[in-house]
Formats: structure tokens, sequence, C-alpha cells
């Protein structure tokens, strides 16, 4: 299986400090976000890891280089022409670099840890999302699960990750153009293509300067 990181984003929220650097190459625990993912990655298996750039985009493969010193290969697709495409957008342009087959899609700027599954079996779903409980930034939550099928409203919500699991077929239809992920996944929970699971361990959505300050000044949060 092959997965995907999500790092062409702005980062407004996290500006001054993504002014001058990539939102995935902000340091937590004295390393780049980025990092951790491929690091777990690496350790889950996952040998193909498709990386999309934007803004400051050269200074992520100028970083990471070819992936050999995780004994993985990294790809770049490269979004800074046309500007960061967005989640379904920038998945859409990334296809012909994962293949024909599910593939592991993570949230550049988010810290947790999650085993990323090699392996994982959609069972004809479209997509598997990895839910989490509301942070204190998103206290509605976006999806409830009955089961392990999600759902667009429920008496408990919970929060969409940023991890999921997706067919190439779910984007068959999405236009090569800026778009968000969001209405297709709940177009798609509609029709109960979507499956999905509630991940209780560490997660941390890094979206501002002040997340990003707590978490390096709280030693006890560790994805080892």
């Amino acid at each position: 299986m092959r997965a995907m990181i999500l790092a062409a984003g702005r980062g407004e929220r996290m500006r001054p400090l993504t002014d001058s650097l990539p939102k995935p190459l902000l340091e937590v625990q004295g390393k780049p976000l980025i990092v951790w993912h491929i690091e777990r990655l690496a350790k889950n298996g996952f040998k193909d890891i498709v990386i999309n750039i934007a803004h400051l985009g050269d200074k992520i493969p100028d970083y990471l280089g070819d992936g050999s010193q995780w004994q993985v290969n990294l790809h770049y697709s490269d979004e800074q022409k046309s500007g960061a495409l967005e989640s379904a957008g920038g998945i859409k342009k990334a296809l012909p670099l994962l293949g024909d087959k599910p593939f592991l899609v993570v949230n550049g700027d988010v810290f947790c840890d999650y085993e990323f599954d090699n392996n994982f079996n959609l069972h004809g779903k479209k997509a598997h999302l990895i839910l989490v409980p509301n942070p204190p930034h998103n206290l509605k939550g976006d999806f409830g699960v009955k089961g392990d099928t999600l759902l667009n409203a429920a008496k408990e919500m919970f929060t969409f990750s940023g991890i999921g699991y997706y067919e190439p077929s779910f984007f068959k239809d999405t236009q090569l153009q800026k778009s968000a992920l969001a209405p297709l996944l709940r177009k798609a929970i509609e029709k109960n293509e979507i499956s999905g699971e509630v991940f209780n361990n560490m997660w941390h959505d890094i979206g501002t300067p002040q997340r990003l300050k707590e978490i390096n000044d709280d030693k006890t949060t560790s994805t080892t």
C-alpha cells in the first residue's frame, strides 16, 4: 500500500511561523512534523510515500530528499504552479503516483501515535476514516459512527483525524482543481459507502502557534 502526506497548505493560522517555513517542517519535540509521519510509515512497512507541495514547496524535498535515509521512496506531487489544490484536489492530482490500489492519506499537520496499517482492507467501502474524540477547537465534531459505518449526524459526534484509507475510484469524478474533501465524504456517507473507527490514543492537530507551543512544552507527549 502507498501513502500520501498532505503537505501543500499555506498554514494561515500558523503565521508568522509559516511565512518562511512550510507547516509540515515545523518542529515538534525537536523533529519536523512530517518526519514523525515518515518514520512511522516506514516502521509500519510503507515503502512509497507521496507528498504534495505548494507553499514554499521546494523546501520540503530539499530537506527530505528521496527518502533513502528512512529506507523509503518519496514522490512529490507539485502544486506550486496551480497553487494548493486543497485535500480532494491534491489527492486527485497525485493519483498517478498513488497507483490503482487502496492507499492511505494523512494530514501533514497532525501529531499522533496512530499505527498506520499497510495491509488495511476496505471490505468494499470507498473509504475508511479514523476519528478521534473532539478536541477543544472542534467540540461539535464532524461525523458519527454506528458500528463501523459513518454517519453525517448522530447523537455522539467525533472529529475526523485527517487519517483515512481510500479506493482510487472514490476520486474518479473529482475535477483537477481546488476542492475540499469533506463534501465528497458527506455525499458518500449518505450512500453508506464510508466506514470508520474511533482512535482514542494520542492525537493533536497542530493548527496554531499556541497548540504547537503547548505540545513542545508537554514533556509527557510523545509518539514513541
